[in-house]
């Protein structure tokens, strides 16, 4: 199991601190660095900044070596799925093939509103996805595509220069057992959301699901790779660590027996507290861990983890 780091610009990320963290990262022993695809954190959240995440990969492919970039996950309803195919294609070739493709069907609907995008029902826009990803890996395959879909289409589009990588892994993100058919027939890797309930809980609910969407779509579940987010307050010491729940705690307007309660799958701890966790993801099948860190404390986090990361 390797381990990522997953950022969210809409927290008021600026592009530095990004970088930053992700080269960080890569040093550490982490193999990945996500970043969210939001356009606004909240209505009310006029004054905090919210970098785009596709301009964010671009910079990040020309500005880090070594750890693989990717959105976790793009929604598929900004940009045209088209358009998406190039962008992606091109942030891959600007990467020199690092490129990770995560995609989803999009739910934040105050995006949405205010942006002016039509916000429909979640199974229109699960079935948006899968239009999505057949004019994506179509572009990304043949010379010229062509695909007519109820929401989407294209005609003799094309898609050059190719992605470097071929293919190009393809992440779904999501908890639905429509969402992982969808993975089961589309993708290299499936990220499970962060859910209520503990990591073994957790666990057991990505591996029947999947086991279930890969019966359903006739592949050996051995080939769709796991991953999952789980959200880590690591220290290099336990004071270090709860001092991170108390100033999250704090800035969610609550106590940290409360913010414990609500995420009875939080990791929280020294680097040897939390190790016991990061083995229990493994020995449960998970490939992949996306770890997301205080904000503000991500540096504190990717040192506490870096132990655990490169050991792998």
């Amino acid at each position: 199991m390797d381990l990522g780091v997953q950022v969210e610009p809409q927290f008021g990320f600026t592009y530095e601190r990004i970088r930053e963290i992700a080269r960080a990262a890569r040093a550490a022993g982490f193999t990945r660095l996500w970043v969210s695809d939001h356009l606004l954190l909240g209505k009310d959240a006029v004054d905090t900044s919210c970098l785009e995440a596709w301009t964010v990969l671009a910079a990040l492919a020309r500005d880090t070596e070594g750890i693989r970039i990717g959105p976790m996950v793009t929604a598929q309803s900004y940009r045209n799925p088209a358009l998406l195919a190039k962008i992606a294609a091109s942030v891959d070739h600007l990467s020199g093939g690092r490129l990770d493709f995560g995609i989803g069907a999009g739910w934040k609907e105050v995006e949405y509103v205010r942006y002016g995008y039509d916000f429909p029902a979640a199974a229109m826009r699960v079935t948006q996805l899968v239009e999505a990803l057949e004019i994506c890996t179509r572009l990304w395959r043949d010379e010229r595509a062509t695909y007519r879909g109820s929401h989407y289409r294209v005609e003799d589009a094309v898609c050059a220069p190719k992605p470097v990588q071929r293919p190009l892994p393809i992440w779904i993100g999501g908890s639905k057992p429509r969402v992982m058919r969808i993975a089961a027939k589309y993708a290299h890797w499936f990220n499970h959301a962060i859910l209520p309930g503990t990591l073994a809980e957790r666990i057991a609910a990505l591996n029947a699901g999947l086991a279930e969407a890969c019966r359903a779509e006739r592949r050996d579940p051995t080939t769709l790779r796991r991953s999952m987010f789980v959200y880590a307050a690591a220290g290099r010491t336990r004071a270090v660590a709860d001092a991170m729940v108390d100033d999250v705690a704090r800035r969610a307007s609550t106590t940290r027996e409360k913010w414990l309660a609500d995420r009875p799958g939080a990791i929280v701890g020294s680097t040897d507290e939390v190790a016991a966790a990061f083995a229990q993801l493994r020995a449960g099948g998970v490939d992949h861990a996306n770890v997301m860190l205080p904000y503000g404390h991500e540096l504190e986090g990717i040192a506490a983890l870096g132990p655990i990361a490169s050991d792998r």
